[in-house]
Parts: C-alpha cells; structure tokens; sequence
C-alpha cells in the first residue's frame, strides 16, 4: 500500500490534561478509508492536525513526506476538506459558489477555472442544477456541492467529516457511491460513527476509541472479530424485555404475535438463540465495542 498519511507515535493532550490521542501509529493510501469510533472518541483530534489545524503534543503526521506542522502551507494545498454541514452562500447559484471557491483556491485563469467546475459538476451530477441557488437544493444536492467544492482544485486527499448526517436512506447510497468513484485515485479520509456511511467501497479502516488505536484492518477482518457473538432470538413479547437484557439488539421485527431480535450477545448465552453468519460490519463494529464493555447507540432499529 502506498502510504500517503503516515502518523507516527501521534498524540494530543489538550489544555486540563484531557488525553485526546495517546500514541497513534496509522498509515494511509489511496483509496476510501475509514476512521471510526462513537463520539469523543479523537477522530476530530485526529483530522484537526492531519488538516494542519492543530499541533500535535507528542509524535509528527506527514503528508505526502510533508511535515503537518513545518509544511503547513504546502501540506494544505493538498486537501480538499467537507465539513459536516456545508450550506452557506445561500442566495448564490451553484456555479458562482465554485467559481468564487476555485478562485481563493488559486486557479486564477478563467478560463481553466470554468473547465474545471464543469468537471466537477458532472463527477458529482449537479451539472444539470448549475444555475440553481444553493437555498433551493436537496439535503443530498447541498452534500455533492460540499463535495464539489472540495474537489475544485483537484487535491490528491480529500478529508470528509460525518458527512451523511441529516440525509435520507436514499440520498446515504448515492453519496456512498459517489464515495467509492472518487476514491480510485485518491486518498479519501472519512471520520464516522455510522458505520455504514463507510459502503463496499472501503476496504481499510481504523478504529479509534478512547484516543487510542484499536483496530486496524479490512472491513472482513472486523467481521471475523464477531464469529459466534451475533445471534437471532424469536419470542414472545412478555419475553422480550428479558431477552433484550442479555444482547444489544441491532434489529427488531414483530409477527404474529412473536418478536424477533438479533443483536450482539453481551455475556453468556441467550436462550434459544441461533448463531448469525451473515454478519454485517455495524454488527460487527458493536461487536467490538460491546467487548470492550463500551455502551454504542444503535441509531435505527428495523420495527415491522
């Protein structure tokens, strides 16, 4: 693997003593790379000092052999970053908000720059929105802009920050497969507690909990991490509330009068129960978290 990011005995302690980083040893390359873990893990530590943003305490970051903290001006010229909410220049046409982006970006000719946010456009399929203003687009639509934007001036990393939050089913799968196009010759970072956010697409990712790296590997590896820790349990509803006690349920569907739970086994055994085999990686990532006696919200649970 081509190692782009290389983190090297990486931490971060903030102004009271708050660890936010101890020791992160992580190396990324081209391709769709996820970076998981619940809330207040250190992702956001993480990314700020990739993006150069904050200086690290302890260890150094390169980027593309750039130092994050001698090479700041340069290291950024080779980003592209999507905030987790991108909806300002609300009263401005999609394609004037690229121009004016592309411009601070440093393409100066004119000529070039309207080139190049036509390219855009069309990777992300807004080319038929161009004249729209910004206030009048879809969750979705504003997303792609976010992208658009970040592409505009063809970086080699592109940093992506909780980015389907607020989008429906339907609107995370175009955006996840947009992902998995615009990863083939680039580096695309994207910070998550959604692990599905992460699609087929990733294929590395890292697990970050408590400032420190946990895991490091290909989704399948996860998944084989929950072997026999995934299980199905169909019950009564009078049941169910002590069922429920012994597994985090993942899913939940009534029928007949029965409720049938899958979810994670917490300790033990749950009773007439069977063993899952196609195990998803958000099971398998509340798998893990599960065995590190960490309490993850399950965002939707399936009620039919």
């Amino acid at each position: 693997m081509d190692s782009f990011i290389v983190a090297e005995n990486l931490g971060h302690v903030y102004r009271g003593g708050t660890v936010a980083l101890d020791d992160v040893n992580l190396n990324i390359g081209t391709g769709l790379f996820g970076l998981l873990g619940s809330n207040g893990a250190g992702k956001s530590t993480f990314m700020r000092i990739i993006c150069t943003l904050l200086v690290p305490t302890q260890g150094r970051v390169t980027v593309g052999g750039l130092d994050v903290v001698t090479d700041r001006r340069e290291v950024r010229k080779l980003f592209g970053y999507l905030p987790q909410e991108f909806g300002a220049w609300r009263l401005q046409r999609v394609e004037e908000v690229l121009d004016t982006l592309a411009l601070l970006s440093g393409l100066e000719d004119t000529s070039t720059r309207k080139q190049r946010i036509a390219s855009v456009l069309a990777a992300v399929g807004l080319e038929k929105v161009a004249d729209r203003k910004v206030k009048q687009l879809s969750g979705g639509m504003l997303r792609r802009l976010g992208v658009a934007q970040a592409l505009v001036h063809e970086p080699r990393v592109l940093i992506m920050d909780e980015p389907t939050v607020g989008l429906d089913p339907e609107e995370r799968l175009r955006f996840r497969q947009l992902m998995t196009d615009l990863s083939r010759d680039r580096v695309i970072l994207l910070s998550t507690h959604i692990v599905a956010d992460l699609g087929s697409g990733c294929s590395d990712l890292a697990l970050i909990d408590h400032g420190q790296l946990q895991f490091r590997g290909a989704p399948s590896e996860l998944v084989a991490l929950a072997r026999n820790k995934v299980c199905e349990v169909t019950v009564t509803e009078i049941a169910e509330a002590d069922v429920s006690t012994r597994m985090e349920v993942v899913a939940r569907t009534v029928r007949n009068g029965t409720v049938t739970l899958r979810g994670v086994i917490k300790d033990g055994v749950v009773p007439g129960a069977r063993i899952v085999e196609d195990i998803t990686l958000e099971e398998a990532y509340l798998a893990f978290m599960t065995g590190r006696g960490r309490r993850v919200e399950v965002l939707e649970i399936a009620d039919n």
